[in-house]
């Protein structure tokens, strides 16, 4: 399993019980998650496409499951490659995407580059940016808006002059989220569809507060994913993997 959504863990806990199975989650180096995933963990990267193809033979892997979250496509596009190269399968197990509901101002952009313009020419003077991402990218360079930094753990610099920073302590909470947004006199919310309810707490507040949000669409799947199976929630993948592995009955590393 390459991990680090909360879908990952869960299909992790359904796995680890099945007999004469072996689930093995990687997390990447610097990735911090409340509760580690039962079973075997692997920190750190593979070596690229050609380092994880043969981990992958090397270990006698039967199932691959891509539970990465939406904007990791640098892991997709090794995985796509890797499991192309070995043979083994690959599911993508990825979240719904979240879509507008009545009363929504939704502004869609397709990177950072993009928000950081939009936000640069429009009138507000205080954004709130929320999302799970450890860099910043273009929003580094902004001078305007001044930016509330709302994120689970501390970006890595270089941050944008005089940002301010309120980590995320638990997610889900549309009253704090809703609090923190008055409090601060933000103007506008920027966002990455990385689907989710706990991610979501930040626009049903903007919803509640009349507040525009900028929404960051995710990247395409890499071209070779059209061969890769696909599962929108744990239990399909974990009925994907077992009938994979009832069909290459041998010792599973996910």
């Amino acid at each position: 399993m390459l991990g680090g959504t909360t879908e990952a863990r869960a299909l992790a806990q359904d796995l680890v019980e099945l007999p004469g199975v072996r689930v093995t989650t990687s997390l990447p180096v610097g990735r911090e998650v409340p509760l580690a995933p039962p079973g075997e963990l692997h920190r750190g990267g593979f070596g690229g496409a050609e380092g994880l193809a043969a981990w992958l033979v090397e270990h006698e892997v039967r199932a691959v499951v891509d539970a990465t979250p939406p904007y990791s496509a640098r892991i997709t596009d090794a995985a796509v490659e890797a499991c192309a190269a070995s043979g083994v399968p690959l599911l993508l197990l990825e979240r719904p995407a979240w879509l507008p509901q009545a009363g929504d101002d939704w502004r869609s952009v397709p990177d950072l580059d993009a928000a950081a313009e939009l936000l640069a020419a429009g009138p507000w003077s205080r954004a709130l940016v929320a999302g799970g991402g450890r860099s910043l990218g273009a929003l580094a360079r902004l001078s305007s808006p001044r930016l509330v930094l709302r994120l689970p753990r501390l970006p890595r610099p270089p941050l944008p002059p005089g940002c301010e920073i309120a980590l995320r302590r638990r997610a889900g909470d549309v009253d704090g989220e809703r609090a923190l947004l008055a409090d601060r006199d933000v103007g506008v919310v920027l966002t990455t569809d990385s689907g989710g309810p706990g991610g979501a707490a930040v626009l049903v507040a903007a919803r509640e507060l009349g507040l525009p949000v900028v929404v960051v669409r995710r990247p395409p799947a890499p071209p070779g994913a059209s061969g890769a199976a696909r599962a929108t929630g744990p239990a399909r993948a974990s009925a994907w993997v077992r009938s994979t592995v009832a069909e290459r009955p041998r010792a599973l590393s996910g």
